[in-house]
């Protein structure tokens, strides 16, 4: 179905009140090859770190896994009351991308939750992915909340969390290479700079989208520009910036500077860029990996941000416990993690506070 509860949506910013943090508990081995016993130890972390703030919510594939990942969260020392669980089973853990997106319907900030159900394909790339598609209708029923399934020229839209960055107000960012790329990991074919901005304005709120170019080398998404800039408050952004003009991601991110420059936000406010560094790169088995700072997640009490073991640690903690003052700001390793080519925001999704 389309819009049906209100002509008006918004997608609220990351660091607006939460009622929750949603997760699905890692289980397929194929996505961390020959690295996957540290992975859900690391998930603890994140959920230890976030669920004082806010209730995290978990996806799990059965009874038995979540006696499994309940052991691990205990010994983490996780209060098993702060957390719900779903039975809800998924292909894969990238909730940011296969998961329930959220927007509240109507006028103003205090409009009702809904969740709207866009399509999600694997990012155009891989088979397996109708259990992931399913997620966000039946998270939906669990919540008993309103859904909605966008559509454009007669059919389902396709939309990874991902693949755009939003600040609450109506500015949005997203990457021409993600979405408008007419031959590789094409999500909506057909779909031109018109018909995505259409669907952004209709279903989020978006009066302002801000194309950037390409995303980060190694990206298995082709281009998610939460590896690569997101907004810290309705104003301001944090670009990664690579330091090493020989390296693969120096001309790309340069040009993405470019572009922002000038660009007008709501009201005519120009956009305010912070630059974050860019890890050194991080290879395995001889590839290279999408490791960025880039990718932390903003919860109620904790912002959550990758670390890779490199010099470039330290700086960009301090540069984003600068932009949150009244948040934490907590370093997890990463290096595991971004073996699945992915990090902390792309395997979390926020729930706004109703």
């Amino acid at each position: 179905m389309s819009a049906t509860i209100s002509d008006r949506y918004r997608f609220p910013a990351e660091w607006e009140p939460h009622e929750a943090t949603w997760i699905g508990w890692p289980h397929q081995t194929s996505d961390w090859p020959g690295r996957m016993g540290p992975i859900p130890w690391v998930f603890a972390e994140f959920v230890r770190a976030l669920s004082p703030g806010e209730r995290v919510r978990i996806l799990v594939q059965s009874s038995a896994a979540r006696a499994r990942a309940t052991d691990i969260l205990k010994r983490a020392g996780v209060d098993g009351a702060l957390l719900d669980w779903f039975d809800i089973p998924t292909n894969r853990n990238w909730t940011r991308d296969a998961g329930p997106i959220f927007v509240r319907s109507g006028r103003g900030r205090r409009g009702q939750v809904v969740v709207a159900d866009f399509g999600f394909t694997a990012w155009a790339k891989y088979g397996n992915w109708r259990k992931d598609d399913a997620v966000a209708g039946m998270a939906a029923r669990r919540l008993r909340l309103p859904r909605i399934v966008p559509e454009h020229q007669g059919r389902r839209v396709v939309l990874e969390g991902g693949a755009i960055d939003l600040n609450g107000r109506g500015a949005l960012l997203t990457t021409e290479e993600c979405l408008l790329d007419p031959k590789v990991q094409v999500r909506n074919p057909g779909f031109d700079r018109g018909d995505y901005e259409a669907v952004f304005q209709r279903y989020l709120g978006v009066t302002h989208t801000i194309w950037l170019g390409r995303g980060v080398a190694g990206d298995d998404t082709h281009g998610h520009v939460d590896d690569l800039c997101r907004f810290v408050n309705p104003t301001t952004v944090l670009l990664a910036q690579e330091a090493n003009a020989k390296d693969a991601n120096y001309r790309p991110l340069q040009e993405n500077r470019e572009r922002l420059q000038g660009v007008r936000l709501e009201r005519g406010a120009r956009v305010h860029m912070i630059p974050l560094p860019m890890p050194e790169p991080v290879v395995f088995e001889g590839q290279r990996l999408p490791a960025s700072y880039a990718n932390f997640y903003i919860g109620n009490a904790a912002v959550l941000v990758p670390t890779f073991n490199c010099p470039q640690d330290r700086q960009a903690l301090g540069i984003v416990a600068e932009c949150f003052p009244s948040r934490r700001v907590i370093g997890i390793h990463a290096r595991d993690l971004i073996w699945g080519l992915g990090a902390i925001h792309c395997l979390t999704q926020q729930q706004p506070a109703p």
